[in-house]
């Protein structure tokens, strides 16, 4: 019999009064895996992941983390996931290692002090731990909180928005910490606004759009089938003034244009009435998936 998966989102709708948040959301996060929710502000994404930890109730919908509902067993589906708000929320009048501590004695843990050891190191938080809450910075505020929402050795961890607030090089620490992670087969629901991050970390990517899931699939298919490119070509005789739709620029000697996804180069001379042969050469720039949002936020809904 197949295990439960880590995280089963089915149909989940969340409205309030007349506006619907969360729109017939379904998704699933198998083991090890980092699914990233994707889309602007108010798509929903916080609102997911609240539900998920039953902050507030679904209008209709299940959820199951490792098979258990959470609004039924709260207590049991949290002994399974870390969450990380977007909110810095601490106490401030105590240090990094009682914060610790306290949050270990919470879930039933004896902890000594020492034992927090690797997480301080990992976060880079080794040689604040003895640092009153209120006197950190904001990034390690952040840090904090992950190390908070791993004290119990969780297999599920809920990242809304995990690197706001970090600098570039802790952020790429940080980064480094979530494929660690990803490695000892912790899954991950990870919301960002860095597209940058998501490609680096997410196996698989939702998208969502006034609450509804637009697109779910793996990274390089969403890349494949939905990103524009790039393609600059150098010509024969140079051309000081031409015009296309496709055209983004022009210099001395390149033109540059920016193709939709399924365009190929020979396609792209047929429609720009330039043979092959009078190309000196060729350089094509793969699309982002800062591309790909583009196009399918600015696409219509299905």
């Amino acid at each position: 019999m197949k295990n439960p998966d880590p995280l089963l989102v089915k149909n989940l709708t969340k409205k309030y009064s007349s506006k619907t948040a969360v729109d017939q959301v379904s998704f699933s996060i198998q083991p090890g895996e980092v699914f990233g929710l994707l889309g602007p502000n108010g798509a929903g994404k916080t609102t997911i992941i609240s539900t998920i930890m039953t902050l507030q109730n679904a209008t209709s919908g299940t959820i199951e983390v490792f098979g258990i509902n959470p609004e039924l067993k709260p207590k049991t589906a949290k002994t399974f996931i870390g969450y990380v708000p977007q909110e810095l929320v601490h106490h401030g009048f105590f240090n990094v290692e009682q914060i610790l501590f306290y949050h270990a004695q919470y879930y039933g843990i004896q902890k000594k002090m020492s034992d927090f050891s690797y997480l301080l190191h990992k976060l880079d938080l080794y040689v604040h731990r003895k640092k009153m809450v209120n006197q950190l910075s904001g990034g390690m505020k952040r840090r904090l909180m992950i190390a908070k929402a791993l004290i119990h050795e969780p297999k599920l961890l809920l990242l809304d928005e995990p690197s706001a607030g970090v600098d570039l090089e802790l952020r790429n620490s940080l980064w480094e910490f979530i494929h660690e992670l990803k490695s000892k087969n912790i899954s991950i629901l990870l919301t960002t606004h860095y597209l940058e991050e998501a490609e680096q970390l997410c196996d698989r990517i939702g998208i969502l759009q006034h609450g509804r899931l637009r697109r779910v699939d793996k990274v390089d298919t969403l890349l494949e089938q939905h990103s524009s490119k790039r393609v600059s070509l150098m010509l024969k005789t140079p051309k000081t003034s031409f015009s296309h739709p496709l055209l983004e620029s022009i210099d001395p000697t390149y033109l540059h244009f920016r193709i939709p996804p399924k365009m190929g180069i020979q396609e792209l001379l047929a429609k720009i009435a330039i043979p092959y042969d009078e190309v000196l050469d060729l350089q094509v720039e793969p699309g982002t998936l800062e591309d790909v949002m583009e196009n399918i936020l600015n696409s219509e809904e299905e």
